[in-house]
């Protein structure tokens, strides 16, 4: 490696980044985030950056002061004369609002994308976008590693019969048909009607699930309504059971109580994001080694994509 690599990590992700640290072979770097009486913030990195290859892991999960926070880290590197600054964002937020789906609204995902890059980040490392075209609004290299790298074989070693995948609705085909992929499976799709955000209006399935093991994929659990109406759904058609595996894990609000009293047989996801209460029907997979991966083959000029092809 040309360049020596220091790792740092925001408070969203300092629990992350410590176990990024560790799979990569070195303690996790000397920050402090300075916080004024105002609740201001102001980090700061308390070794030398000079020269470096840096990383700074932080999800970009609410309040918004953690996309400010990183902000500031990248910043303050780069005055730092660090050689590279390269973020590893474990969970974009905002990501949903990727497009203009109605009039006279924002697109988020590229608010944050101009963010990133007007305070001079070099590299994006990220994981299960909510779309994938979301890359395109960065002029930076960015990295879009895929979450069923560590979930899929959790999957497998299940050893279900009858497996079948199922999208909790329309536009999370494409990810459930990669997914069922790896296991040569086939999939069905929970059609779904919303009236507003995180409000079901209906749902319906599209394809037969008897006496099938089914596991819904996606790329976040937020409130859980969807995940919970669709496994209800699925054993009301007539499914073994009902299982999901979600990368990001936000839930909102009244999310675990409801998986607790879902159909659901247990719900996967991984570390992007802390998991804030204990629930005995969440089961979490780290990510770590995969961000490590990655991170050791960014410094070292070697494929990303074959980690996870």
């Amino acid at each position: 490696m040309s360049q020596q690599v220091k790792i740092f990590a925001g408070n969203a992700s300092h629990e992350l980044g410590l176990k990024i640290a560790e799979a990569f072979g070195q303690p996790l770097g000397d920050l402090s985030i300075q916080r004024f009486a105002d609740t201001e913030l102001g980090p700061s990195f308390n070794e030398s950056v000079r020269g470096c290859a840096v990383f700074l892991i932080q999800s970009t999960n609410p309040p918004a002061e953690n996309l400010v926070e990183l902000a500031l880290m990248v910043d303050a590197a780069k005055r730092a004369s660090a050689y590279k600054v390269n973020i590893v964002m474990p969970y974009m937020g905002y990501a949903r609002q990727d497009r203009k789906d109605k009039p006279r609204v924002s697109i988020g995902a590229k608010v944050v994308a101009n963010m990133i890059q007007s305070v001079g980040a070099d590299r994006l490392v990220t994981c299960d976008l909510h779309a994938g075209q979301i890359q395109g609004f960065y002029d930076i290299p960015v990295d879009h590693l895929d979450g069923a790298t560590v979930t899929a074989p959790y999957i497998k070693s299940l050893n279900l019969d009858n497996l079948i995948f199922a999208s909790p609705d329309v536009g999370g085909v494409v990810r459930t048909r990669a997914f069922a992929k790896k296991f040569g499976a086939e999939i069905v799709v929970c059609d779904k009607m919303r009236l507003r955000a995180n409000e079901i209006a209906s749902m319906q399935v599209i394809g037969d699930v008897t006496g099938m093991n089914v596991v819904l994929v996606d790329d976040i659990v937020d409130t859980a309504g969807t995940i919970c109406k669709a496994a209800e759904l699925l054993m009301e058609r007539g499914a073994k059971s009902v299982r999901a595996v979600i990368t990001h894990g936000v839930l909102s609000g009244p999310a675990h109580e409801r998986i607790r009293n879902s159909a659901l047989e247990e719900l996967v996801i991984t570390d992007t994001l802390p998991l804030k209460e204990e629930n005995h029907k969440i089961r979490v997979i780290s990510l770590a080694p995969l961000f490590a991966s990655a991170i050791r083959n960014v410094v070292s000029h070697e494929s990303i994509s074959s980690l996870f092809v």
